[in-house]
């Protein structure tokens, strides 16, 4: 969903959100997507900016366009996708925790151990 209050640019936003609906498979592969003009009247933006993000997604191959039919979901896209957030959920989280867990003298079992707990609440919460 697009957030006009988030700083981050709504071209990019478009982005996460059509990657998103191919990681819960709301987009299949080979599957056609909305058009320009689809996205840009459902988040009520400029359709340039609709296309800025689209455009995003041909450049690294997870969608294409084929000229007068419309946009597709790119075989394989769904699993590019994933190697692409687990790297980025790595980088960014990971990386980030164990640092962090260095600084304030959490050792490796006690921050496994608090991972495990956070993943059985999770689940129990979903029951």
């Amino acid at each position: 969903m697009i957030n006009f209050e988030d700083n981050k640019p709504i071209f990019i936003q478009i982005a996460e959100t059509i990657e998103d609906g191919i990681l819960s498979m709301a987009f299949k592969e080979e599957e056609k997507l909305p058009s320009v003009a689809e996205f840009s009247t459902t988040y009520k933006i400029n359709p340039a900016t609709a296309n800025k993000g689209i455009n995003i997604l041909v450049d690294k191959e997870i969608i294409y366009k084929q000229r007068g039919i419309g946009m597709f979901v790119s075989k394989g896209a769904r699993k590019m996708l994933i190697q692409i957030r687990q790297e980025k959920f790595y980088e960014t989280f990971i990386d980030e925790l164990v640092s962090e867990a260095k600084k304030i003298d959490i050792s490796e079992k006690e921050l496994i151990n608090m991972i495990s707990k956070r993943i059985d609440e999770s689940n129990k919460n979903k029951k």
